[in-house]
């Protein structure tokens, strides 16, 4: 499998390159500007696989595509590196677009190469980058989720975003929980979950729990440069900020 990383900051460039040769596969080729995409593509074969950063030094890297998009169309499978908002990160996975947003984690890294290569050999997704770049420039405000409605026995049960203390995932499932320490079962993934949140008033803090603002009673400095969050009523498990996403976990507290 050839792999090609495009990415304008070179040590980024160098420590995704590694992590992807500790997955087993070798990186072909770094390049670090539009530029230099441009002049290396009229010489060299389509690679199978791209790391392929939004925003390089001289332009939007979508330019590289427009610029054989009608001689000869580069037809290698994207997957995004991407540090964009999170507005822009929603319209990606509504749109199933791959991304890795940075700093790139290793999980999400691994299941990003996996999906590709279960999707090898069998029809690609054809992105229009005329339509991403327009998502980007100016992403579709949406309506988020305003209540849920849960299945109790025989009866619906709605309940309000504002009842919400923290959703999580345990055993395969999805699970709300609310402020009078109840816990009801979702339908759907956290990733889809996350989607459909305000991500002004939601935060994924790790892979388990995605949080909203208000109802967090106290943030604790814990190990390993984490933080722990103390809830009202959730003690089943510790909340715990992955390292990887206390920065923007700070940012989005303001």
């Amino acid at each position: 499998m050839n792999i090609l990383i495009i990415e304008d900051e070179k040590p980024a460039a160098r420590l995704l390159q590694r992590k992807v040769e500790k997955l087993g596969f070798t990186v072909n080729q770094m390049l670090h500007s539009v530029e230099e995409a441009i002049v290396w593509f009229q010489a060299n074969a389509q690679p199978d696989l791209i790391f392929l950063d939004i925003q390089l030094s001289d332009g939007l890297s979508f330019e590289i595509f427009e610029h054989f998009d009608t001689t000869d169309p580069i037809k290698s499978a994207v997957i995004f590196t991407t540090a964009y908002d999170e507005y822009a990160l929603r319209a990606f996975k509504l749109n199933s677009i791959d991304y890795l947003l940075k700093p790139i984690d290793e999980e999400d890294l691994e299941v990003a190469v996996r999906k590709f290569k279960e999707r090898a050999g069998n029809q690609q997704i054809n992105l229009d980058f005329d339509a991403i770049k327009r998502m980007l420039v100016n992403p579709v405000e949406k309506e988020y989720k305003s209540r849920f409605s849960v299945k109790i026995g025989n009866q619906i049960k709605v309940i309000a975003i504002e009842e919400v203390e923290c959703f999580y995932s345990e055993n395969k499932g999805t699970y709300l929980h609310t402020l009078d320490n109840r816990d009801y079962l979702l339908e759907g993934t956290l990733e889809v979950l996350e989607s459909e949140l305000n991500p002004k008033d939601f935060f994924r803090i790790n892979r388990k729990f995605i949080i909203p603002l208000k109802p967090i009673r106290e943030i604790q400095m814990h190990s390993n440069s984490r933080l722990k969050l103390i809830l009202p009523t959730y003690k089943a498990d510790e909340v715990i900020v992955a390292r990887e996403r206390v920065n923007d976990f700070k940012d989005w507290i303001g």
